[in-house]
């Protein structure tokens, strides 16, 4: 009788793809991706022109 350790089962490799990159979404082809933030009502708008506006626009 051996006693030989038994082998631990392995995780399986991630397979290949071979898929277009091209043909995929990224985030940065999204306004998401360039730091826009989400459409909201025009008075939010206006209040976030105001906290942004740099000072020598007053």
């Amino acid at each position: 009788m051996s006693s030989a350790p038994r082998p631990e089962p392995r995780e399986p490799k991630p397979a290949l793809v071979f898929d277009d990159p091209l043909d995929q979404q990224s985030s940065d082809d999204t306004d998401r991706g360039w730091g826009d933030r989400p459409r909201t009502d025009s008075a939010a708008d206006l209040k976030r022109f105001l906290d942004e506006k740099p000072p020598h626009h007053l």
